[in-house]
């Protein structure tokens, strides 16, 4: 695949992601949202994995890959869709979304102090300027800290559990496809959800009963499309680019997830969110890497163009 045609990729699995902020915005408050969070997540690990059986790609993990499924599907299924699906009953569509925005720079963040990745001056202006970002957002309604939305404050810690997750998966990674790692990590992770769900949702599954056409089709765009095949084909992406230039993307998530909850919701995007955006969107710049890889290429670019001159 030809570079271009990865970006285009990436745009579309980001569009995919930022409208389907709003589609679960909607699937937690029509449903009890622990409950309606498993069953959409436990589809979508199905659908991973028959679309890896359909490869070829699907083999029993070693005790040590097992370790990391566990590790990884308590922190990026379990806690990071609990604490999300129960925040967005909170919180609004767009402050969720842009709260997720900070992933990029929370991974980054949490690599320089678990993988001891020193961080450079330019990583650190994107952390302090993700959090300029983030606090814009949060504190948009200009009531002080002592208002805070406790739904902003669940989508933070769910934003920070798939971020810690993000860490293991890149040791698993070194041996067990990410995909494949994906697949079982969604499957044990829905099935704990579950389990949660009957004890603090004991009439979740009555309510299944009563629900339209329309919504079920959107749980299982949201569960095979967004959540299944986005994840599928982002993990190829990574491949394809390599993390760092990939991350960028992921600003588009937010940028879309605004425009998916004006369209669908009917949401007001007021100044301040946009303001909190560029900041989150320069603080990812910084701190995924990316601005460094820039000025890296640039200086060798420049360093072969005087080569070849000297030698001409």
């Amino acid at each position: 695949m030809k570079k271009w045609q990865t970006y285009l990729v990436l745009v579309f699995i980001m569009m995919i992601w930022g409208f389907n902020v709003p589609a679960l915005k909607t699937l937690v408050t029509e449903f009890t949202p622990v409950t309606i969070t498993s069953l959409r997540i436990f589809t979508a690990g199905v659908t991973v994995f028959i679309i890896l059986g359909i490869m070829k790609k699907v083999r029993k993990p070693t005790k040590r890959e097992s370790i990391f499924i566990i590790g990884g599907g308590l922190l990026n299924v379990v806690s990071h869709h609990y604490f999300l699906s129960v925040g967005l009953t909170l919180t609004t569509s767009t402050n969720g979304g842009l709260i997720l925005g900070t992933g990029p720079l929370l991974t980054a963040l949490l690599a320089s102090i678990l993988l001891r990745n020193r961080p450079t001056v330019i990583k650190v202006i994107g952390f302090i300027l993700g959090g300029i970002g983030v606090s814009t957002i949060v504190l948009s309604g200009g009531e002080g800290l002592g208002n805070l939305n406790g739904g902003d404050a669940m989508v933070f810690i769910s934003i920070f559990s798939q971020a810690l997750s993000f860490i293991i998966i890149s040791r698993a990674a070194k041996t067990l496809d990410p995909r494949l790692l994906t697949g079982y990590m969604l499957v044990f992770g829905s099935v704990i959800l579950f389990c949660i769900g009957l004890v603090t949702e004991p009439e979740g599954l009555t309510q299944l009963s009563g629900a339209s056409i329309g919504m079920w089709m959107l749980f299982i765009a949201s569960a095979m499309l967004a959540t299944a095949v986005g994840h599928m084909l982002y993990n190829h992406s990574i491949g394809q680019l390599g993390a760092a230039e990939a991350s960028i993307f992921l600003n588009l998530n937010t940028f879309f997830s605004l425009i998916g909850a004006a369209i669908f919701l009917g949401e007001k995007i007021t100044s301040y969110h946009l303001l909190g955006l560029l900041f989150i969107i320069m603080g990812v710049i910084c701190g995924a890497g990316t601005l460094e890889e820039m000025i890296i290429k640039r200086k060798r670019n420049r360093f072969y163009t005087k080569q070849q001159k000297h030698h001409m």
